[in-house]
């Protein structure tokens, strides 16, 4: 995943005159435009008022869908208009806020989680805790403790989960029939026999993998596997964990189990070069070139779509040998969605976010769509949300209190990169002596946070 960090930037005397005490945004506060959509947002008496709305989407499905919602909210609040604009980066939307001015968004959207943590410190994204509390929102009641882990830094709420992904197991029944397997693994230990079992050798390299364990195999990252074992990133200080929580070096350790029962890691690696690009008809679970892939709930749908000839079931990740009663839980990420800062319009916006954000209908209707996850309890019981076996699995994975993501910071993704580096070089074999890499890791963590918070 790319990550794009942003600076600490400049409010306009007119942003800080309505954002200096929220409750008064959440009263109904409006720049020199207005505002409106405040407390009388589907009154005759509510002036009209443009909102501008950015976010990342652009395919067809996409673009349809959220043109959907967007059309749905102004019959309901009509005298607020949302102008969207689509297929928009998170370095354009930090240019807008630096620049501020009336070509700046009111309501943005990012793919980009990890970037939360620099929206928040820099104050760039409107907290939005007043705003849920004075609509009566439970935001621990609405959404699960993963997104909302997320979606803020240091108690600031600048952003709201706008559906989610959530990770689990795709495995090939046709191989686990013809192998003897008869229920996907639960366990770590289960899983390493199964990959094995599932694994079939040609000549130096392979004609199926079981499994590709390796940190570059699309989604089986060092995090993705690290959430199976419920790890604490960071200390009640903020200092990094990684080398005092046990789950990071269990989760490093079995993940290096596995690429030395499954060949090792030049094999693996020269197997890996002969996989086509993660998000086509080439995907390797989709081609029978594995047979087990750790993935997200979108690839229920492209298999559909690729018209791929896999027939599989879904399953949550393995969990540990020891937290067999942990099974079901699963790395979860998404879409998020805030107000800028800058907005002179953040009452309208408030009302357009927490439509976005909080109406079941409009949640289901676009999870659908799309395929995503939703992101309220609410909408993953809908009746209306389209779902199989397949998906299902990962509607409860979201649904599992037990799930889990990485947290917050305020410079991005940095931390998550430092570690995954120590990854890269533990599988490959040049750290030897795990727990010493993890301390140094654990220091340049920490040396990288204390300049940016």
């Amino acid at each position: 995943m790319t990550i794009r960090q942003t600076r600490r930037a400049r409010r306009t005397a007119a942003a800080l005159a309505c954002t200096a005490t929220l409750a008064l945004i959440a009263a109904g506060c409006a720049g020199t435009s207005g505002g409106g959509g405040g407390q009388g947002s589907t009154g005759t008496k509510a002036k009209p008022v443009t909102i501008t709305f950015w976010h990342g989407w652009s395919a067809p499905n996409e673009l349809a869908a959220i043109n959907a919602n967007i059309s749905a909210f102004e019959k309901l609040h009509p005298n607020i208009k949302v102008k969207a604009v689509s297929n928009v980066t998170d370095d354009k939307i930090n240019q807008a806020l630096r620049a501020g001015g009336d070509n700046a968004p009111d309501v943005v959207s990012s793919f980009t989680t990890n970037n939360v943590g620099s929206f928040c410190n820099s104050h760039e994204w409107v907290d939005l805790n007043p705003l849920l509390k004075k609509s009566g929102i439970d935001k621990d009641k609405t959404f699960s403790k993963a997104m909302l882990d997320y979606t803020s830094y240091n108690g600031d709420q600048c952003s709201l989960p706008l559906l989610g992904d959530a990770y689990g197991l795709y495995y090939n029944t046709d191989e686990f029939k013809a192998a003897g397997i008869t229920a996907p693994p639960k366990t770590w230990s289960q899983f390493e026999q199964d990959a094995v079992k599932l694994t079939k050798s040609e000549g130096a390299g392979y004609r199926q993998l079981g499994f590709m364990p390796l940190y570059h195999g699309y989604e089986t990252t060092t995090e993705h596997y690290a959430a199976q074992y419920q790890p604490t990133w960071f200390t009640a200080d903020g200092k990094s964990a990684i080398a005092s929580s046990p789950a990071f070096a269990d989760s490093l350790k079995e993940q290096k189990t596995l690429v030395d029962k499954l060949g090792g890691y030049q094999k693996l690696s020269k197997y890996r070069s002969s996989f086509g690009d993660e998000f086509s008809a080439k995907n390797p679970f989709e081609t029978g070139q594995v047979a087990m892939a750790m993935d997200g709930e979108w690839r229920v749908s492209m298999i559909k779509a690729d018209g791929s000839k896999v027939h599989y079931a879904t399953a949550p990740l393995p969990v540990p040998d020891n937290q067999v009663s942990q099974y079901g839980i699963g790395y979860q990420t998404g879409t998020i969605a805030g107000i800028a800062a800058t907005s002179h319009k953040q009452a309208a916006a408030w009302e357009f976010l927490k439509y976005l954000t909080t109406d079941t209908d409009a949640l289901v209707s676009f999870a659908n769509a799309i395929s995503n996850v939703p992101s309220t309890y609410a909408a993953l019981k809908s009746p209306k949300l389209e779902k199989n076996a397949q998906f299902q699995t990962f509607l409860n994975v979201a649904a599992n209190p037990g799930s889990n993501t990485t947290p917050s910071e305020p410079n991005g993704d940095s931390f998550i990169v430092t570690y995954q580096n120590l990854g890269y070089a533990y599988e490959s074999g040049k750290v030897s002596n795990l727990q010493a890499a993890l301390k140094k890791t654990a220091g340049q963590i920490d040396s990288d946070l204390a300049q940016a918070r």
